[in-house]
């Protein structure tokens, strides 16, 4: 038989087991002990009733006129009969038996003292040099009743007792451990990204070591990441400026180079420092979303916000269009501008570079906080749709693009909470790309990770 997995369990089955085992032990003894004191108290009960009896029998024969006449004393009222006697003389004759005394279970005078035959227990004695003889007897059925009703006595009640000790126990066992399963509920509702602390008052002193180094791991690996993205976010914030100035000589040598080729090779310069200007740009974007505080305390308005991003993205693109739609009431959330910012310019500009040219780029934002990102395209496949949120991963080899757009989109997601949805075709068409982000409405923190 296996042992239960659940320590719970393991504890209140052993202990069960064993103050039960103890217990039966204990009641055991009891009764063994008990029995043995039992046969002492009978064994001097058969002595002293013979004692007593024999002086009075004595008198009794002596004052009789007839001599070897044999009496049956009667009994006043109806009773349990446990002792019996018989007087007999040297010649083994009856002289005087009580009222229920069978002859046949005395067996012949032996001279005083205890005998035992396999049905009763008998104590023999004498007076007048011998002459006169009582044996008293008890049956061996009394006794095992007596012993029997003893250990019922010490056994039912042991039972009764064994049960509910049992399920007290387990009671304890369960009240015990509940600041494990706090602890243990407070980890299992932390996701990838909580490196947090996890709280654990109250744990007992063999479980707390094993919470300490636990949180003392989550520390070194917040610690780590915290090294990683800092990396990152400065090491992209440094490449700005140098960028900058790249492109900027690369504008300037295009200007002054006459000749097409190098005027084209001027041009490629350019291009690819700005492509790594908005890889700089998405790596400190991705900084933040996986380490900046993304929830505020109080929440606002989401609609006066959109509408600034959108104006501002449509300036810098005037040739596309944007089409921005608005609830007419607030949407309040306590998602951070800044993160709300990333969100949209992250899915407007993928929208822009992967969507079909002089089509519009479709902006809605739903009451229920629903904002959803749609564009006109081929349709993408099941198999790469899937892939699409994974890091540097692009629809098409030569897309254009870093590949952290929609990463730094879900990692938002995932960090406050809020469902992201990619979807291709577009829902009710036959064509197109949308992608939909449950935004935080009001305060509800119950499925973030932040803290």
């Amino acid at each position: 038989m296996r042992a239960p997995r659940s320590l719970q369990a393991r504890l209140a089955l052993g202990i069960g087991l064993l103050l039960t085992l103890l217990w039966a032990g204990e009641a055991t003894v009891t009764a063994l002990v008990l029995r043995s004191e039992m046969d002492t108290v009978f064994d001097s009960t058969l002595q002293e009733t013979a004692q007593r009896l024999l002086p009075l029998a004595v008198t009794e024969i002596i004052g009789r006129e007839d001599e070897g006449v044999t009496q049956r004393l009667g009994a006043i009222r109806a009773h349990d009969e446990f002792f019996t006697y018989l007087v007999r003389d040297d010649q083994d004759r009856i002289l005087l038996q009580s009222h229920n005394a069978d002859p046949t279970v005395f067996p012949a005078y032996d001279g005083p003292g205890f005998r035992e035959t396999a049905t009763h227990r008998l104590y023999n004695d004498d007076a007048l040099q011998g002459s006169i003889r009582i044996t008293v007897a008890e049956p061996l059925a009394h006794r095992a009743h007596v012993a029997w009703n003893l250990q019922t006595v010490l056994g039912v009640p042991l039972l009764i007792v064994t049960p509910v000790a049992l399920i007290a126990i387990a009671f304890a066992v369960h009240t015990s451990l509940t600041p494990l399963r706090r602890f243990r509920s407070a980890l299992a509702v932390r996701n990838a990204r909580d490196l947090s602390p996890v709280p654990a008052p109250g744990l007992p002193t063999e479980i707390a070591p094993v919470a300490d180094t636990l949180n003392d791991l989550l520390a070194r690996l917040k610690a780590a990441f915290d090294a990683e993205r800092s990396f990152a976010a400065n090491a992209a914030h440094e490449l700005r400026t140098p960028l900058a100035g790249a492109i900027a000589q690369a504008q300037r040598l295009r200007a002054e180079i006459t000749d097409p080729p190098g005027r084209a090779r001027a041009s490629d310069i350019e291009a690819t420092l700005k492509r790594m200007t908005r890889v700089s740009e998405r790596l400190m974007q991705m900084a933040r979303a996986e380490g900046g505080r993304l929830r505020r305390d109080q929440p606002s308005d989401l609609r006066p916000l959109l509408q600034l991003i959108v104006q501002d993205l449509a300036r810098q693109v005037p040739e596309m269009s944007l089409d921005l739609t608005l609830p007419e009431l607030p949407v309040l959330s306590d998602l951070d501008p800044d993160a709300l910012e990333i969100i949209l310019r992250n899915l407007i500009d993928n929208a822009l570079r992967h969507g079909q040219p002089g089509t519009p780029v479709r902006i809605t934002l739903s009451a229920a906080g629903h904002l959803t990102v749609t564009n006109e395209s081929p349709v993408v496949p099941p198999k790469i749709l899937n892939r699409l949120t994974q890091r540097f991963e692009r629809g098409t080899a030569n897309a254009e693009g870093s590949g952290l757009g929609l990463t730094i989109v879900a990692t938002i997601a995932e960090r406050t909470g809020s469902a992201l949805t990619l979807a291709s075709p577009v829902p009710g068409t036959e064509s197109g790309f949308s992608v939909e982000i449950e935004l935080p409405v009001g305060m509800d923190r119950r499925n973030s990770g932040e803290t």
